[in-house]
C-alpha cells in the first residue's frame, strides 16, 4: 500500500497489486521482478497486439506453477507478444530518456555516498527508502 500511495503521487494514474484489473488494458508492460506471477498477470491485462517486456536477471522457481496457470485465450491469443531483454545497451537509455521525460510520472531519488552503500542496502532491504536508492560514486568535478 505504502509503494502505491508513493508512485500515485510520483505521477502514476493507476497503481494496483499484482492481480488487481487496471481500469483499461495495457499497451505495454514492463516485468522487472524475479517472481512469475506477475508475468502471467501481465499477459491477462495486455490488450490485443499488446507488449510484455520482461527484463530480469533470473526467475525463481518459488513461483514457477503460475506457469502452468497460463491459459492460450486469456493470456497469448490475439498477437500478445513477450520480448526478453538480457541487457540495457546506452544507446537504449538515449533513445528512453526523451520518452520518460514526456510521461507524467517524476522519479523520487533518495542519494548516498559510496562509503555508506552497506547503511543504504540495509534501508533498501527494510524497506526504508522512498523511490530510487542510488550510490553516487563520485562527485562532479567542477571546471
Amino acid at each position: 500500500t505504502e509503494h502505491q500511495e508513493l508512485a500515485r503521487r510520483l505521477g502514476a494514474d493507476w497503481a494496483g497489486a499484482t492481480g488487481d484489473t487496471p481500469p483499461a488494458l495495457l499497451h505495454a508492460a514492463i516485468d522487472t521482478t524475479p517472481a512469475w506471477t506477475p508475468v502471467v498477470e501481465a499477459l491477462r491485462v495486455l490488450e490485443p497486439g499488446g507488449r510484455l517486456v520482461i527484463n530480469a536477471i533470473r526467475k525463481d522457481s518459488r513461483d514457477q506453477d503460475a506457469l502452468l496457470r497460463l491459459d492460450y485465450a486469456t493470456h497469448l491469443w490475439r498477437e500478445k507478444e513477450i520480448k526478453t531483454v538480457a541487457n540495457v545497451t546506452r544507446q537504449d537509455a538515449r533513445e528512453f530518456l526523451p520518452l520518460a521525460a514526456e510521461a507524467s510520472i517524476r522519479p523520487q531519488v533518495q542519494e548516498f555516498p559510496l562509503e555508506q552503500a552497506n547503511e543504504a542496502l540495509q534501508l533498501v532491504k527494510q524497506g526504508r527508502t522512498q523511490g530510487a536508492a542510488v550510490l553516487k560514486i563520485f562527485e562532479a568535478v567542477k571546471r
